[in-house]
């Protein structure tokens, strides 16, 4: 039973302002995306569907709530896409809030309280990890997904509660053989990461005695990589009975752990990663359910999830499902140069100073690579670089006329997702750079750090090149020329120190403290009380006595 409710409406027990007898009536649900009740009706309905009233459906999650937008009427019915309630969470606004060293359902309730007006909405978690946010001028909405960035998990859209989870979904057995038992199935297929044959790198460009790892999985066509890999092992854990280094131990537990990884990083990526979507009704409940695929042209048994389905209320059943380990989505507009470098600094995987190195001849070899494969088109008003000849099968696509640069992997058809025009203007949504160098930056927002970077660090230096004041995880540090400096962070709050590091002056809760003071001119307690120098002369005009005086505010 599909029911009208009123815009404000917070009770839904009963059938509401009218029953709907809908044409069509479809569910769209995608994790952590998309979630609307697409709606058509005949015309009797106009009266009733004004923008903004709540429309409850039934889902295979039960009963939800949906919010009726954008009417379209034709001559002889009504359409709406009509978002879940959990997109109201973009009209409550959050000023400026911080959310410090809290696990997710802390910062949930923190950001959920916060907002103007008062949020509806209840929210809750079970990710234990702990972060921190600072959201300004951001609504809910957009904090939410922030934090999905910043924790992980999966956004659970349940009426007027806001979820986190680790983990969603369940397990109902549900095997499917590709192009056997499910004859409209469509796979999507992955090949860019497959190795099969793996030469890992390890801490100081450390190798493998046999130098190569293999996978059981091989292929008419060799898959062979190297990867660099991240080695946390600290040395002083590997002394022997005299408790001086062994050295061989710890190069022994080097080797270890460097063949560990690189044989995970085979059993993980000797299979393509690949996405299906099939138009049978197999049994789900959820985004996030078990699906077990037989593919047997792969050689591959896939354990999965769901992605995303379609779902027909009207039918009951599903109209498509979508599942697998693969789903290429571009949120912002980050090039395959770009993403191997964040990939690299995200991990970890070298020193600053070897990163960089490495990145640069990782871009030199894959613009070479690219160079040596593509193919260049005129056009009259256009001259084009594509990746593949006819250039209607070109994925990767370079454009040149007289309004500027176009550069996209899309095809020639497809929108071009970053753009470099004829006034001056790099129009991109992410831009990675090795080493800039400006006279003046200007912007919005500087961000340094986060869980997904290097620690952000801010250091200002004066004309002798000495560092004056750093901002980092620690806090803000403002040095004298003597070696004293300033602290201000969240542990101590604000205090001054000497040049060895003993607190000469802090603040503790609403308390000032100092170990010694020179005071000038005068003390005032109170505003009533005042502590003054005074002399006293005796004959002659001769000083007799030098003292302090405690007049009232108002003596002179």
């Amino acid at each position: 039973m599909i029911k009208l409710f009123g815009k404000t409406e917070t009770s839904f027990s009963s059938n509401g302002d009218k029953v709907i007898n809908a044409i069509k009536a479809r569910v769209k649900k995608v994790d952590n995306g998309e979630f609307y009740l697409e709606l058509e009706t005949d015309l009797s309905y106009v009266p009733d569907f004004e923008e903004g009233r709540i429309v409850v459906a039934p889902t295979p999650q039960g009963e939800q709530y949906f919010r009726i937008a954008n009417v379209t009427k034709t001559k002889n019915k009504i359409t709406t896409k009509c978002p879940h309630v959990f997109f109201d969470s973009k009209n409550y606004l959050i000023a400026d809030s911080y959310v410090y060293q809290l696990d997710c359902n802390a910062a949930l309730d923190h950001l959920n309280s916060a907002t103007e007006p008062q949020s509806e909405f209840t929210t809750i978690s079970d990710v234990v990890a702990v972060n921190s946010y600072r959201c300004v001028r951001k609504s809910l909405y957009e904090a939410t997904q922030e934090l999905i960035s910043r924790y992980g998990g999966h956004l659970v859209m349940d009426k007027f509660n806001i979820g986190i989870r680790q983990n969603i979904g369940q397990d109902k057995g549900v095997v499917v053989r590709y192009a056997k038992n499910l004859q409209e199935i469509t796979c999507s297929e992955n090949w860019d990461k497959v190795v099969t044959k793996l030469m890992p790198v390890g801490k100081d460009g450390l190798l493998l005695p046999n130098k190569y790892v293999m996978s059981e999985t091989q292929y008419a066509i060799p898959y062979t990589k190297t990867v660099s890999f991240s080695q946390d092992i600290d040395q002083d854990d590997y002394t022997d009975a005299d408790g001086n280094p062994d050295v061989v131990a710890y190069n022994d537990a080097l080797l270890q752990d460097l063949q560990d990884q690189a044989q995970a990083y085979v059993d993980e990526y000797c299979v393509p990663q690949v996405n299906y979507t099939t138009k049978a009704n197999i049994p789900i409940t959820d985004i996030g359910d078990t699906v077990q695929v037989i593919d047997e042209r792969l050689g591959l048994t896939l354990t999965t999830h769901v992605i995303s389905y379609e779902y027909d209320i009207i039918l009951g059943k599903y109209r498509s499902v979508e599942f697998g380990n693969f789903k290429q989505t571009l949120s912002g507009l980050t090039s395959q140069i770009a993403n191997q470098t964040q990939q690299i600094v995200d991990e970890g995987v070298l020193s600053l100073e070897g990163t960089i190195g490495e990145e640069l001849q990782a871009a030199k070899d894959t613009v070479m690579q690219a160079l040596g494969s593509g193919y260049c088109i005129y056009e009259g008003s256009a001259f084009m670089v594509v990746d593949a000849l006819p250039k209607e099968n070109a994925r990767n696509v370079l454009m040149i006329n007289n309004n500027g640069i176009a550069f996209g992997q899309n095809g020639i058809n497809g929108a071009f997702t970053s753009a470099w025009t004829i006034d001056g203007t790099l129009n991109m949504q992410a831009i990675n750079v090795i080493n800039l160098t400006a006279n003046l930056i200007k912007g919005g927002t500087l961000k340094l750090g986060s869980e997904t970077n290097q620690q952000g660090q801010l250091e200002v230096y004066d004309e002798a090149n000495t560092l004056i004041a750093e901002m980092n995880a620690q806090g803000l540090k403002v040095y004298g020329q003597d070696g004293s400096y300033v602290l201000i962070n969240q542990e101590v709050g604000f205090a001054g120190y000497d040049r060895n590091g003993t607190p000469i002056y802090w603040v503790a809760q609403d308390e000032f403290h100092q170990k010694k003071a020179v005071v000038e001119d005068e003390i005032t307690l109170c505003n009533k009380l005042r502590f003054i120098p005074i002399t006293i002369t005796g004959d002659n005009n001769t000083i007799t006595n030098d003292g302090i005086g405690l007049v009232s505010v108002g003596s002179d």
